[in-house]
């Protein structure tokens, strides 16, 4: 597997390209999916914003060690 920078940077671009898939990548599929989905078919851009507000939120999910 890549590097944090890797995938971080990999985050970046699929938010850019497809904003939704990237918000289900980094948060699973939530209302957060839903409102990126929204904004995205509203306007490309609103939906790049919110998704990569979204991605760079710290990860609120619990990894096992």
């Amino acid at each position: 597997m890549g590097t944090l920078e890797d995938v971080k940077l990999l985050e970046i671009i699929i938010a850019f390209l497809l904003p939704p898939v990237a918000v289900w990548m980094k948060k699973g599929f939530n209302s957060q999916v839903l409102i990126a989905l929204v904004l995205w078919l509203l306007g490309h851009i609103p939906g790049v914003i919110y998704a990569l507000w979204v991605i760079s939120q710290p990860d609120d999910r619990v990894v096992p060690r």
